[in-house]
């Protein structure tokens, strides 16, 4: 399946990072804080948002930080994604 952001809307899939105590003991993922770090998976095409031209900064494959309690998550064949605003993007990772 193809998802097509809208707008100024961007699909990220979170990374899996493995999370350890400082004991050295790993966390189950259902114990972990929400990842704020992703891979974008789309992009909307950006244009007037607000009354605001919004041109699109990331791209597909970037791997980007995003404030902990912004978006939408969805399932889309079994995989988890979130829907997100490019203004919700706190940096892009290098």
């Amino acid at each position: 399946m193809n998802i097509k952001p809208l707008f100024d809307k961007v699909v990220v899939e979170s990374v899996q990072t493995e999370e350890k105590t400082k004991s050295g003991f790993i966390l189950p993922s259902s114990a972990q804080e929400k990842p704020q770090t992703a891979r974008v998976v789309a992009v909307g095409p950006g244009g007037m948002v607000d009354g605001k031209d919004v041109k699109m900064v990331v791209k597909v494959g970037d791997t980007i930080l995003f404030s902990k309690y912004s978006g939408s998550e969805f399932k889309v064949d079994g995989k988890e994604f979130t829907i997100i605003r490019q203004s919700d993007i706190l940096a892009i990772v290098e």
